[in-house]
Protein backbone atom coordinates (compact mmCIF):
# COMPACT_ATOMS: atom_id res chain seq x y z
CA UNK A 1 0.00 0.00 0.00
CA UNK A 2 2.71 2.43 1.27
CA UNK A 3 4.38 1.34 -2.38
CA UNK A 4 1.56 2.96 -4.56
CA UNK A 5 0.74 5.87 -2.40
CA UNK A 6 4.63 6.73 -2.98
CA UNK A 7 4.35 5.95 -6.39
CA UNK A 8 0.70 8.01 -7.01
CA UNK A 9 2.88 11.17 -5.02
CA UNK A 10 5.77 11.15 -7.41
CA UNK A 11 3.38 10.70 -10.65
CA UNK A 12 1.41 13.79 -9.12
CA UNK A 13 4.95 15.85 -8.31
CA UNK A 14 6.08 15.33 -11.84
CA UNK A 15 3.31 16.33 -12.99
CA UNK A 16 2.94 19.37 -11.17
CA UNK A 17 6.74 19.43 -12.52
CA UNK A 18 5.59 19.73 -15.77
CA UNK A 19 2.37 21.86 -15.35
CA UNK A 20 4.75 24.73 -13.57
CA UNK A 21 7.46 24.28 -16.41
CA UNK A 22 5.45 24.62 -18.60
CA UNK A 23 4.02 27.65 -17.02
CA UNK A 24 7.44 29.12 -16.70
CA UNK A 25 7.91 28.70 -20.50
CA UNK A 26 4.52 29.55 -21.52
CA UNK A 27 5.04 32.87 -19.41
CA UNK A 28 8.58 33.61 -20.93
CA UNK A 29 7.22 33.02 -24.74
CA UNK A 30 4.51 35.31 -24.24
CA UNK A 31 6.88 37.55 -22.65
CA UNK A 32 9.30 37.02 -25.28
CA UNK A 33 6.59 37.79 -28.10
CA UNK A 34 5.82 40.78 -26.48
CA UNK A 35 9.17 42.57 -26.27
CA UNK A 36 9.39 41.39 -30.13
CA UNK A 37 6.38 43.13 -30.77
CA UNK A 38 7.24 46.51 -29.78
CA UNK A 39 10.75 45.74 -31.09
CA UNK A 40 9.76 45.61 -34.76
CA UNK A 41 6.98 47.75 -35.21
CA UNK A 42 7.74 50.78 -36.04
CA UNK A 43 4.75 52.54 -34.47
CA UNK A 44 6.26 52.90 -31.23
CA UNK A 45 3.41 54.91 -29.63
CA UNK A 46 0.99 51.74 -29.90
CA UNK A 47 2.97 49.22 -27.78
CA UNK A 48 1.27 46.63 -26.15
CA UNK A 49 1.84 45.33 -22.76
CA UNK A 50 2.04 41.40 -21.72
CA UNK A 51 -1.16 41.34 -20.25
CA UNK A 52 -2.69 42.21 -24.19
CA UNK A 53 -0.40 39.45 -25.61
CA UNK A 54 -1.21 37.00 -23.03
CA UNK A 55 -4.98 37.89 -23.62
CA UNK A 56 -4.73 37.30 -27.35
CA UNK A 57 -2.78 34.30 -27.35
CA UNK A 58 -4.66 32.45 -24.32
CA UNK A 59 -7.98 32.98 -25.54
CA UNK A 60 -7.92 35.02 -29.29
CA UNK A 61 -10.96 36.31 -30.46
CA UNK A 62 -11.97 37.76 -33.86
CA UNK A 63 -9.13 37.54 -36.02
CA UNK A 64 -9.27 41.84 -36.84
CA UNK A 65 -6.43 42.62 -39.40
CA UNK A 66 -6.24 45.42 -42.59
CA UNK A 67 -7.81 43.34 -45.74
CA UNK A 68 -9.94 40.66 -43.48
CA UNK A 69 -13.60 42.37 -45.05
CA UNK A 70 -12.18 41.81 -48.45
CA UNK A 71 -10.80 38.53 -47.61
CA UNK A 72 -7.53 38.68 -48.40
CA UNK A 73 -4.60 40.22 -46.64
CA UNK A 74 -1.26 41.34 -49.07
CA UNK A 75 2.15 41.64 -47.35
CA UNK A 76 4.78 43.16 -49.08
CA UNK A 77 8.53 41.72 -48.11
CA UNK A 78 11.24 43.57 -48.39
CA UNK A 79 14.73 42.09 -48.20
CA UNK A 80 17.97 44.14 -47.76
CA UNK A 81 21.87 43.62 -47.21
CA UNK A 82 21.94 46.37 -44.51
CA UNK A 83 24.44 48.38 -42.53
CA UNK A 84 27.85 48.16 -43.56
CA UNK A 85 27.24 46.12 -47.06
CA UNK A 86 26.92 47.13 -50.50
CA UNK A 87 23.65 48.34 -51.57
CA UNK A 88 22.29 48.76 -48.27
CA UNK A 89 19.08 49.45 -48.96
CA UNK A 90 18.72 48.24 -52.31
CA UNK A 91 15.85 45.33 -52.23
CA UNK A 92 17.49 41.90 -53.20
CA UNK A 93 14.06 40.36 -52.88
CA UNK A 94 10.87 41.99 -53.57
CA UNK A 95 7.92 39.56 -52.65
CA UNK A 96 4.32 39.99 -51.81
CA UNK A 97 2.79 37.46 -49.73
CA UNK A 98 -1.32 37.23 -49.84
CA UNK A 99 -3.19 35.21 -47.62
CA UNK A 100 -7.05 34.27 -48.62
CA UNK A 101 -9.38 34.08 -45.47
CA UNK A 102 -12.37 32.76 -46.44
CA UNK A 103 -10.39 29.94 -48.25
CA UNK A 104 -7.18 29.54 -45.88
CA UNK A 105 -5.18 29.49 -49.59
CA UNK A 106 -1.42 31.33 -49.64
CA UNK A 107 0.35 32.65 -52.67
CA UNK A 108 3.70 34.37 -53.16
CA UNK A 109 4.47 36.98 -56.23
CA UNK A 110 8.23 37.60 -56.94
CA UNK A 111 9.05 40.57 -58.26
CA UNK A 112 12.26 41.28 -60.19
CA UNK A 113 14.77 43.56 -59.01
CA UNK A 114 15.67 44.89 -62.37
CA UNK A 115 11.65 45.87 -63.16
CA UNK A 116 11.69 49.26 -64.33
CA UNK A 117 8.94 51.53 -63.02
CA UNK A 118 7.10 54.73 -62.14
CA UNK A 119 6.68 55.84 -58.37
CA UNK A 120 3.25 57.19 -58.79
CA UNK A 121 2.84 60.84 -58.44
CA UNK A 122 6.33 61.49 -58.50
CA UNK A 123 8.11 62.04 -61.75
CA UNK A 124 10.63 59.64 -60.94
CA UNK A 125 11.24 56.48 -62.74
CA UNK A 126 14.12 54.41 -61.89
CA UNK A 127 14.80 50.26 -61.55
CA UNK A 128 12.39 49.02 -58.89
CA UNK A 129 14.83 47.31 -56.20
CA UNK A 130 15.95 51.30 -55.81
CA UNK A 131 12.68 52.46 -54.53
CA UNK A 132 12.97 51.59 -51.03
CA UNK A 133 15.98 53.44 -51.08
CA UNK A 134 14.64 56.50 -52.12
CA UNK A 135 11.82 56.51 -49.96
CA UNK A 136 14.51 56.40 -47.04
CA UNK A 137 16.53 59.76 -48.98
CA UNK A 138 13.46 61.61 -48.63
CA UNK A 139 12.25 60.18 -45.54
CA UNK A 140 15.41 59.45 -43.37
CA UNK A 141 13.50 59.91 -40.18
CA UNK A 142 10.42 58.88 -40.95
CA UNK A 143 9.22 54.86 -41.27
CA UNK A 144 6.35 54.96 -42.67
CA UNK A 145 6.31 57.96 -45.15
CA UNK A 146 10.18 56.25 -46.17
CA UNK A 147 8.18 53.30 -47.13
CA UNK A 148 5.31 55.00 -49.47
CA UNK A 149 6.97 55.37 -52.30
CA UNK A 150 7.56 51.38 -52.92
CA UNK A 151 4.39 50.24 -51.38
CA UNK A 152 2.46 52.76 -53.70
CA UNK A 153 4.56 51.67 -56.74
CA UNK A 154 3.82 48.07 -55.92
CA UNK A 155 0.01 49.09 -55.82
CA UNK A 156 0.48 50.74 -58.85
CA UNK A 157 1.32 47.82 -61.24
CA UNK A 158 -0.21 45.05 -59.11
CA UNK A 159 -3.65 46.94 -58.04
CA UNK A 160 -3.46 44.86 -55.34
CA UNK A 161 -3.74 47.16 -51.58
CA UNK A 162 -0.68 46.40 -49.71
CA UNK A 163 -2.01 46.04 -45.90
CA UNK A 164 1.37 45.57 -44.18
CA UNK A 165 5.14 44.98 -45.37
CA UNK A 166 8.04 44.09 -43.46
CA UNK A 167 11.85 44.56 -44.00
CA UNK A 168 14.58 41.87 -42.92
CA UNK A 169 18.63 42.65 -43.48
CA UNK A 170 20.85 39.77 -44.43
CA UNK A 171 21.82 39.72 -41.26
CA UNK A 172 18.74 38.95 -39.61
CA UNK A 173 18.12 36.38 -42.52
CA UNK A 174 21.52 34.39 -41.73
CA UNK A 175 20.52 34.02 -37.80
CA UNK A 176 17.38 33.21 -37.79
CA UNK A 177 17.83 30.37 -39.87
CA UNK A 178 20.75 29.69 -37.26
CA UNK A 179 18.16 30.34 -34.61
CA UNK A 180 16.10 27.71 -35.81
CA UNK A 181 18.46 25.35 -36.78
CA UNK A 182 19.08 25.48 -40.16
CA UNK A 183 17.03 24.14 -43.29
CA UNK A 184 16.72 21.19 -45.22
CA UNK A 185 16.20 21.91 -48.61
CA UNK A 186 16.30 20.09 -52.47
CA UNK A 187 18.72 21.68 -54.81
CA UNK A 188 18.02 21.04 -58.17
CA UNK A 189 21.11 21.29 -60.38
CA UNK A 190 24.52 21.93 -59.77
CA UNK A 191 25.77 25.28 -58.12
CA UNK A 192 28.74 26.71 -58.69
CA UNK A 193 29.39 30.40 -58.56
CA UNK A 194 32.87 31.80 -58.51
CA UNK A 195 31.47 35.76 -58.24
CA UNK A 196 29.51 35.63 -55.31
CA UNK A 197 29.65 38.70 -53.82
CA UNK A 198 32.43 38.67 -50.72
CA UNK A 199 32.68 41.14 -48.10
CA UNK A 200 34.33 44.39 -48.50
CA UNK A 201 33.35 44.78 -52.63
CA UNK A 202 35.21 40.84 -53.23
CA UNK A 203 33.77 38.35 -54.80
CA UNK A 204 34.10 34.40 -53.74
CA UNK A 205 33.02 30.91 -54.91
CA UNK A 206 30.12 29.20 -53.85
CA UNK A 207 29.31 25.58 -54.79
CA UNK A 208 26.40 23.55 -53.88
CA UNK A 209 25.71 20.28 -55.15
CA UNK A 210 22.16 19.00 -56.84
CA UNK A 211 20.34 16.90 -54.22
CA UNK A 212 19.17 17.28 -50.33
CA UNK A 213 20.86 19.49 -48.02
CA UNK A 214 20.92 20.71 -44.67
CA UNK A 215 21.93 24.08 -44.80
CA UNK A 216 23.03 27.20 -41.86
CA UNK A 217 22.36 30.29 -42.09
CA UNK A 218 25.43 31.57 -43.93
CA UNK A 219 24.94 28.81 -46.27
CA UNK A 220 21.05 29.75 -46.90
CA UNK A 221 21.61 32.99 -47.78
CA UNK A 222 24.00 32.15 -50.55
CA UNK A 223 21.21 29.97 -51.76
CA UNK A 224 18.81 32.16 -51.66
CA UNK A 225 21.18 35.44 -53.44
CA UNK A 226 23.02 33.10 -55.97
CA UNK A 227 22.35 34.10 -59.86
CA UNK A 228 25.30 33.46 -61.41
CA UNK A 229 25.01 30.19 -62.26
CA UNK A 230 21.19 29.84 -62.67
CA UNK A 231 20.01 28.94 -65.89
CA UNK A 232 16.98 31.26 -65.06
CA UNK A 233 19.06 33.97 -63.40
CA UNK A 234 16.94 36.43 -61.27
CA UNK A 235 14.03 34.43 -61.60
CA UNK A 236 15.79 31.16 -60.78
CA UNK A 237 16.85 33.10 -57.34
CA UNK A 238 13.62 34.21 -56.87
CA UNK A 239 12.14 30.54 -57.18
CA UNK A 240 14.91 29.49 -54.85
CA UNK A 241 13.86 32.59 -52.59
CA UNK A 242 10.21 31.35 -52.10
CA UNK A 243 11.46 28.04 -51.77
CA UNK A 244 13.64 28.59 -48.69
CA UNK A 245 11.16 30.89 -47.18
CA UNK A 246 7.89 28.09 -46.86
CA UNK A 247 10.87 25.78 -45.53
CA UNK A 248 11.48 28.52 -42.79
CA UNK A 249 7.94 28.74 -42.07
CA UNK A 250 7.35 25.18 -41.92
CA UNK A 251 10.46 24.73 -39.61
CA UNK A 252 9.43 27.89 -37.04
CA UNK A 253 5.90 26.05 -36.94
CA UNK A 254 7.23 22.81 -36.10
CA UNK A 255 6.88 21.02 -32.62
CA UNK A 256 10.52 20.63 -32.27
CA UNK A 257 10.96 24.47 -32.66
CA UNK A 258 8.11 25.46 -30.65
CA UNK A 259 9.45 23.62 -27.84
CA UNK A 260 12.56 24.66 -27.63
CA UNK A 261 13.41 27.55 -25.48
CA UNK A 262 16.69 28.21 -26.77
CA UNK A 263 15.82 28.67 -30.38
CA UNK A 264 12.51 30.81 -29.69
CA UNK A 265 14.64 33.01 -27.98
CA UNK A 266 17.26 33.72 -30.44
CA UNK A 267 14.66 33.61 -32.97
CA UNK A 268 12.90 36.34 -31.40
CA UNK A 269 16.05 38.09 -30.22
CA UNK A 270 16.59 38.09 -34.28
CA UNK A 271 13.36 39.66 -35.26
CA UNK A 272 13.82 41.87 -32.73
CA UNK A 273 17.09 43.47 -33.80
CA UNK A 274 17.09 42.90 -37.75
CA UNK A 275 12.92 43.28 -39.18
CA UNK A 276 11.10 46.26 -39.22
CA UNK A 277 7.23 46.23 -40.36
CA UNK A 278 3.97 48.39 -39.98
CA UNK A 279 1.92 45.23 -38.24
CA UNK A 280 1.28 47.01 -35.22
CA UNK A 281 2.21 45.11 -31.68
CA UNK A 282 -1.73 44.41 -31.11
CA UNK A 283 -2.40 42.66 -34.01
CA UNK A 284 0.93 40.14 -33.61
CA UNK A 285 -1.19 37.87 -31.84
CA UNK A 286 -4.12 37.90 -34.76
CA UNK A 287 -1.13 37.24 -37.30
CA UNK A 288 -0.37 33.88 -35.47
CA UNK A 289 -3.97 32.85 -35.03
CA UNK A 290 -4.22 33.71 -38.81
CA UNK A 291 -1.27 31.34 -40.22
CA UNK A 292 -2.33 28.48 -37.99
CA UNK A 293 -5.51 28.22 -39.90
CA UNK A 294 -3.65 28.82 -43.63
CA UNK A 295 -2.75 25.80 -45.86
CA UNK A 296 0.97 27.10 -46.11
CA UNK A 297 1.95 23.77 -47.39
CA UNK A 298 0.01 24.42 -50.91
CA UNK A 299 1.29 28.10 -51.48
CA UNK A 300 0.78 29.00 -55.05
CA UNK A 301 4.40 30.13 -56.08
CA UNK A 302 4.55 32.50 -59.18
CA UNK A 303 7.17 34.56 -60.32
CA UNK A 304 7.25 37.56 -62.81
CA UNK A 305 9.72 36.09 -65.56
CA UNK A 306 10.79 37.17 -69.51
CA UNK A 307 12.08 35.66 -72.77
CA UNK A 308 9.12 32.69 -72.56
CA UNK A 309 6.17 32.52 -74.67
CA UNK A 310 3.91 33.49 -71.93
CA UNK A 311 6.31 35.74 -69.62
CA UNK A 312 4.60 38.85 -68.75
CA UNK A 313 7.96 40.92 -69.12
CA UNK A 314 10.76 41.20 -71.82
CA UNK A 315 14.02 42.71 -71.52
CA UNK A 316 15.03 46.64 -73.24
CA UNK A 317 17.33 49.38 -72.78
CA UNK A 318 15.86 52.37 -71.40
CA UNK A 319 17.84 55.45 -70.31
CA UNK A 320 20.65 53.72 -71.06
CA UNK A 321 20.69 50.58 -68.81
CA UNK A 322 19.33 47.28 -69.03
CA UNK A 323 15.79 46.64 -67.01
CA UNK A 324 12.46 44.66 -67.51
CA UNK A 325 9.21 46.31 -68.89
CA UNK A 326 5.63 44.71 -69.54
CA UNK A 327 5.24 43.06 -72.58
CA UNK A 328 2.44 44.95 -73.67
CA UNK A 329 2.42 48.92 -72.49
CA UNK A 330 0.97 49.04 -69.92
CA UNK A 331 0.73 46.85 -66.50
CA UNK A 332 -2.90 45.20 -66.91
CA UNK A 333 -1.60 41.69 -67.41
CA UNK A 334 0.55 41.60 -63.76
CA UNK A 335 -2.81 43.17 -62.64
CA UNK A 336 -4.61 40.54 -64.14
CA UNK A 337 -2.05 37.94 -62.78
CA UNK A 338 -2.21 39.36 -59.21
CA UNK A 339 -5.55 39.86 -58.74
CA UNK A 340 -6.61 36.20 -59.48
CA UNK A 341 -2.86 34.45 -58.39
CA UNK A 342 -5.28 31.89 -55.89
CA UNK A 343 -6.58 30.45 -59.22
CA UNK A 344 -5.02 31.32 -62.23
CA UNK A 345 -6.94 28.55 -63.91
CA UNK A 346 -9.33 32.18 -64.62
CA UNK A 347 -6.90 33.48 -66.73
CA UNK A 348 -6.20 30.01 -68.63
CA UNK A 349 -10.49 29.46 -69.27
CA UNK A 350 -10.24 33.82 -70.69
CA UNK A 351 -6.98 32.16 -73.12
CA UNK A 352 -9.13 29.00 -74.18
CA UNK A 353 -12.03 31.00 -74.97
CA UNK A 354 -10.34 33.69 -77.07
CA UNK A 355 -8.33 30.32 -79.11
CA UNK A 356 -11.86 29.21 -79.61
CA UNK A 357 -13.22 32.64 -81.53
CA UNK A 358 -10.14 32.26 -83.94
CA UNK A 359 -10.36 35.55 -84.82
CA UNK A 360 -8.64 37.16 -88.02
CA UNK A 361 -7.29 40.33 -86.54
CA UNK A 362 -5.71 43.02 -89.53
CA UNK A 363 -3.44 45.48 -88.38
CA UNK A 364 -3.23 48.82 -90.15
CA UNK A 365 0.46 50.50 -89.32
CA UNK A 366 -1.02 54.70 -88.88
CA UNK A 367 1.69 55.36 -86.57
CA UNK A 368 4.37 56.05 -88.87
CA UNK A 369 6.40 53.75 -87.39
CA UNK A 370 7.42 50.55 -88.42
CA UNK A 371 8.89 48.90 -85.87
CA UNK A 372 5.66 49.40 -84.00
CA UNK A 373 3.84 47.66 -85.64
CA UNK A 374 6.01 44.42 -86.39
CA UNK A 375 6.37 44.25 -82.64
CA UNK A 376 2.62 43.70 -82.20
CA UNK A 377 2.12 41.74 -84.78
CA UNK A 378 4.97 39.64 -83.50
CA UNK A 379 3.12 40.14 -79.73
CA UNK A 380 -0.08 38.78 -81.09
CA UNK A 381 1.28 35.37 -83.13
CA UNK A 382 4.40 34.58 -80.75
CA UNK A 383 3.06 35.84 -77.43
CA UNK A 384 -0.86 36.09 -77.51
CA UNK A 385 -1.15 32.50 -79.81
CA UNK A 386 -3.82 34.22 -82.41
CA UNK A 387 -3.31 32.08 -85.91
CA UNK A 388 -5.02 34.63 -88.31
CA UNK A 389 -2.80 38.23 -88.40
CA UNK A 390 -2.43 39.75 -91.02
CA UNK A 391 -0.36 42.97 -90.95
CA UNK A 392 -1.14 45.65 -93.74
CA UNK A 393 1.13 48.38 -94.97
CA UNK A 394 -0.46 51.81 -96.24
CA UNK A 395 1.14 54.75 -98.64
CA UNK A 396 -0.37 57.62 -98.40
CA UNK A 397 -1.85 57.57 -95.35
CA UNK A 398 -1.97 60.22 -92.70
CA UNK A 399 -0.83 59.47 -88.78
CA UNK A 400 -3.13 58.55 -86.26
CA UNK A 401 -2.61 59.94 -83.16
CA UNK A 402 -5.11 57.54 -81.17
CA UNK A 403 -4.76 53.18 -81.56
CA UNK A 404 -8.27 52.15 -82.06
CA UNK A 405 -9.77 48.67 -83.15
CA UNK A 406 -13.01 47.92 -85.02
CA UNK A 407 -15.23 45.04 -84.32
CA UNK A 408 -16.88 43.80 -87.80
CA UNK A 409 -18.58 40.40 -86.07
CA UNK A 410 -20.98 42.37 -84.30
CA UNK A 411 -19.78 41.49 -80.80
CA UNK A 412 -19.17 37.99 -81.48
CA UNK A 413 -15.21 38.19 -80.78
CA UNK A 414 -15.53 39.51 -77.19
CA UNK A 415 -13.04 38.03 -75.52
CA UNK A 416 -10.37 38.69 -78.63
CA UNK A 417 -11.92 42.43 -78.65
CA UNK A 418 -11.45 42.99 -74.96
CA UNK A 419 -8.13 41.66 -74.81
CA UNK A 420 -6.91 43.85 -77.80
CA UNK A 421 -8.28 46.88 -75.75
CA UNK A 422 -6.88 46.65 -72.46
CA UNK A 423 -3.79 45.02 -73.18
CA UNK A 424 -2.20 47.05 -76.08
CA UNK A 425 -4.39 48.82 -75.29
CA UNK A 426 -6.63 50.67 -77.76
CA UNK A 427 -9.90 51.76 -78.12
CA UNK A 428 -12.65 50.29 -78.88
CA UNK A 429 -14.41 52.20 -81.63
CA UNK A 430 -17.68 50.88 -83.18
CA UNK A 431 -18.23 51.12 -86.95
CA UNK A 432 -20.28 53.70 -88.57
CA UNK A 433 -21.40 55.43 -91.82
CA UNK A 434 -18.18 57.85 -91.74
CA UNK A 435 -15.75 55.65 -90.71
CA UNK A 436 -13.26 54.62 -93.12
CA UNK A 437 -9.71 54.53 -94.30
CA UNK A 438 -9.05 56.38 -97.76
CA UNK A 439 -6.20 57.08 -100.25
CA UNK A 440 -3.98 54.10 -99.79
CA UNK A 441 -2.13 51.60 -101.16
CA UNK A 442 -2.41 47.97 -99.18
CA UNK A 443 -0.11 45.66 -99.60
CA UNK A 444 -0.19 42.59 -96.91
CA UNK A 445 2.74 41.16 -94.37
CA UNK A 446 3.30 38.76 -97.44
CA UNK A 447 3.75 41.60 -99.58
CA UNK A 448 0.58 41.14 -102.01
CA UNK A 449 -1.71 43.83 -102.72
CA UNK A 450 -4.59 43.61 -100.60
CA UNK A 451 -6.63 45.29 -103.85
CA UNK A 452 -8.33 47.44 -101.88
CA UNK A 453 -10.85 50.52 -103.21
CA UNK A 454 -9.23 53.94 -102.44
CA UNK A 455 -12.15 54.27 -100.01
CA UNK A 456 -12.80 51.07 -97.60
CA UNK A 457 -15.92 51.98 -95.57
CA UNK A 458 -15.93 49.97 -92.32
CA UNK A 459 -19.92 49.80 -92.28
CA UNK A 460 -20.76 48.22 -95.79
CA UNK A 461 -17.74 45.80 -95.85
CA UNK A 462 -16.12 43.05 -93.95
CA UNK A 463 -13.02 42.35 -96.30
CA UNK A 464 -9.98 44.34 -97.37
CA UNK A 465 -9.91 43.37 -101.22
CA UNK A 466 -9.31 39.65 -100.74
CA UNK A 467 -8.65 39.59 -96.70
CA UNK A 468 -11.55 39.05 -94.83
CA UNK A 469 -11.25 40.57 -91.34
CA UNK A 470 -13.29 40.07 -87.50
CA UNK A 471 -11.36 43.14 -85.96
CA UNK A 472 -9.33 45.64 -87.49
CA UNK A 473 -6.43 47.26 -85.58
CA UNK A 474 -5.56 50.83 -86.08
CA UNK A 475 -2.03 51.44 -85.13
CA UNK A 476 -1.82 54.85 -83.99
CA UNK A 477 1.56 56.83 -82.46
CA UNK A 478 0.55 56.70 -78.87
CA UNK A 479 1.67 53.11 -79.14
CA UNK A 480 5.20 54.07 -80.13
CA UNK A 481 7.04 54.72 -76.78
CA UNK A 482 6.59 51.98 -75.40
CA UNK A 483 6.78 49.30 -78.73
CA UNK A 484 9.88 51.37 -80.20
CA UNK A 485 12.03 50.60 -77.21
CA UNK A 486 14.25 48.05 -78.42
CA UNK A 487 14.44 44.23 -77.37
CA UNK A 488 17.47 42.63 -75.63
CA UNK A 489 17.75 38.94 -75.46
CA UNK A 490 18.17 37.10 -72.70
CA UNK A 491 22.30 36.36 -72.79
CA UNK A 492 22.60 40.01 -73.44
CA UNK A 493 20.71 41.01 -70.82
CA UNK A 494 22.54 38.39 -68.48
CA UNK A 495 25.67 40.39 -69.79
CA UNK A 496 24.88 43.46 -69.32
CA UNK A 497 23.54 43.49 -65.86
CA UNK A 498 26.76 41.46 -64.47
Amino acid sequence: MRTKKNFLKIILGLSLLIIFVGLVYGAFFIWKITNTENKINIKNENTVSFLDTFKNIVSPGKINLQGMDQGRINILLLGIAGQGKPGRNLTDTIMIASFNTKTGQTALLSIPRDLFVEVPKNNYTAKINSIYEYGLQNYPADAQKSIEPIRKTIENITSLDINYWAVINFDGFQKAVDAIGGINITNEFDIFDPRYPGPNYSYETFELSKGFHHLDGATALKYARMRHNDPESDFGRAKRQQQVMQTIKNKIFSTGTLLNPIAINQFLNTLGENVKTNIASSEFADFVALIKNLDTNNINNVVLDAWKKDSLLRGSHITGISALIPRVSNWSEVQELAQNIFDTNKIKRKREEIDKENATVVIINKSGNSIVSNRINKLLKENFGYKNVVAISATGQKTERQTFVYDLTGGKKLFTLNELVEKLPARNASPTSNASISDANWHSDAGEPAKASSNWNFSDKKSIGNITADLVLIIGKDLIPHYSLAEVDFKDYNEDSE
